[in-house]
């Protein structure tokens, strides 16, 4: 039997593993049913599974009959805080929870595709690690691999892919270089000096440092940066004062930085820069600090050469997307692509008729289950074609 039609042979299965990750979303660190139904899945396939790790992750082993490489497949199991509105039969039983990321379906993939790969064992030289990680939506994947799951044994390479709403039903994103932005969160703390209103000469208003603070870093961006290395900084939060003729001693300004380039390091060093010295000119003081979400997703060329040449097997080349498919929305597979040569991939659920075309996070969003095939057999071809090159 060929991989298709063994894929398809499990096509209820499948469906139904999807449906009841639905029914019973879970949100980061949280996810203590999801992670026991999955750890009992590869259990029962006869792989090595380690339970709990980074608390509610799962790592499963398959070891080939013959020594090799190791690649390592990656998905997420995390929900998301969003009352559900799609009316489906096998909506959220959770209120307030719901997978409005596609998480659901990504469990479901990896599940099946490990099915199909254990019972391929005698074929494959190598290792397979199958890993299932807690809390993507707030980092989770650095503390899996800071427990230690790229070693033992070693990984030297990995997959992700996501289920993807800008992208039509079927078709596949698969692109060399920075895929997925990375994403720095950033508090400033400014201290002036309090006074009265009236006399504003006597005090040091952290207000309009931090006015002048924020037009200045916003003239960076468009100014100093090179427009082909996308840059976004955006601010969300300005806390400062309690009275309309007070001069506050402080304020407080929060937002993030998004980079679609390697050149992190460098844009917060110049906003420290920028910071130090606008503070200077009003005679204040003032300092940053940026709390890492997750770094940038960048795509190998080896690995993405061969996950293109799998992806064009499965789904033909008409339908594959090369290009203008790069976003600044952030992705904690960063984690794997900064250590190990990696791949992540968008795989099209967009289909207007179905209703699959709301935005990711929207409380409508629902995925096309006809694609979910093509992400098993994603998985499952790109593994054996990597392990036995």
């Amino acid at each position: 039997m060929d991989i298709k039609k063994e894929i398809a042979a499990l096509n209820d299965e499948l469906i139904s593993l999807r449906r009841d990750f639905h029914q019973h979303p879970e949100l980061g660190f949280e996810e203590f049913r999801t992670g026991k139904i999955v750890a009992e899945y590869l259990e029962n396939l006869g792989l090595e599974v380690e339970r709990n790790v980074a608390k509610t992750g799962v790592v499963g082993l398959l070891r080939g009959n013959q020594p090799g490489k190791t690649i390592a497949l990656r998905t997420d199991m995390d929900a998301l805080p969003v009352e559900e509105q799609t009316g489906l039969e096998f909506e959220s039983q959770t209120k307030g929870l719901m997978h409005a990321c596609g998480h659901d379906g990504h469990l479901a993939m990896m599940l099946i595709a490990a099915k199909v790969l254990s019972s391929k064992k005698d074929k494959i030289k190598g290792n397979i690690k199958f890993i299932f990680q807690p809390n993507e939506e707030d980092a989770g994947a650095e503390i899996m691999i800071g427990e230690g799951i790229l070693e033992n044994p070693k990984v030297d390479a990995a997959i992700g892919i996501h289920l993807w709403s800008p992208i039509e039903s079927g078709k596949v994103g698969v692109l060399t270089g920075p895929l997925m932005a990375s994403s720095y969160y950033f508090k400033l703390s400014i201290n002036g000096k309090g006074g009265h209103g009236g006399a504003p000469h006597t005090a040091i208003s952290p207000i309009l440092a931090g006015i002048d603070m924020i037009k200045a870093i916003q003239g960076m961006v468009t100014n100093e940066i090179d427009a082909l290395k996308p840059t976004i900084v955006t601010f969300g939060k300005f806390n400062s004062g309690t009275f309309n003729i007070i001069i506050p001693e402080t304020a407080e300004i929060e937002g993030s930085l998004r980079c679609l380039h390697p050149d992190t390091e460098a844009v917060q060093e110049r906003m420290r820069e920028i910071i130090e010295s606008v503070s200077k000119i009003h005679g204040a003081k003032a300092s940053i600090e940026f709390k890492c979400g997750n770094g940038l997703v960048n795509n190998d060329p080896e690995m993405t050469a061969l996950v293109r040449e799998v992806a064009e097997n499965n789904v033909g080349k008409e339908n594959i997307l090369t290009s203008d498919i790069s976003v600044m929305l952030g992705e904690d597979f960063s984690a794997f692509s900064d250590r190990v040569p990696s791949t992540f991939i968008f795989l099209g659920v967009a289909n207007e008729e179905k209703g699959t075309d709301y935005p990711h996070h929207h409380p409508k969003f629902n995925i096309d289950e006809n694609v979910l095939p093509i992400g098993v057999e994603m998985h499952v071809r790109t593994a054996l074609e990597y392990l036995n090159m």
